[in-house]
């Protein structure tokens, strides 16, 4: 089967930075370095000839507890999935982030959507999305301990308990 046009110019412009590539019935995959997202996000969006101009979700994943971690050893991936409304076609991106600096770039400044996207990843996560406007907790209240969809999370934590406002 052919390489889709996305990963070869991936490959070609970003040769460098893209750790893997995988195809499955059409849908492609890069695995990147994240200190390179916000360039290869903008050459996905900005070329004409792919014009990923939807970013359509932001998430992580958490392999704590994995063995053969399949983000290149590292604990956490953040995970973009792209989308061009000219050709109907998508991507994801995912960039491994390692626990003990859990930062990658924002990207906000390519699309208006990862300014809520982001938050909730780092709510979620812990995820810090470096140059983020405003990032604080979207879902769950400023006072909350920790960050619920990690693995380590204590099921029984119990939270600090937030009364009304005078």
């Amino acid at each position: 089967m052919e390489e889709s046009l996305t990963l070869k110019r991936l490959k070609e412009q970003f040769s460098s930075s893209i750790l893997d590539t995988h195809s499955f019935r059409g849908d492609d995959t890069a695995l990147v370095k994240r200190v390179d997202i916000v360039d290869i996000c903008r050459f996905l969006k900005d070329s004409s000839d792919l014009a990923y101009n939807f970013l359509t979700d932001l998430t992580a994943v958490d392999y704590l507890h994995m063995t053969g971690k399949p983000s290149h050893g590292n604990r956490f991936e953040v995970v973009y999935h792209l989308y061009s409304l000219k050709y109907n076609h998508s991507v994801r991106i995912k960039a491994p982030v390692p626990e003990a600096d859990p930062t990658i770039d924002s990207l906000t400044p390519l699309w208006a959507v990862a300014d809520w996207l982001e938050r909730e990843c780092w709510d979620m996560f812990g995820i810090k999305f470096g140059g983020h406007p405003d990032l604080k907790r979207i879902l769950l209240y400023e006072q909350f301990e920790g960050h619920p969809l990690r693995k380590d999370y204590p099921l029984t934590k119990r939270q600090p308990l937030i009364g009304p406002e005078n």
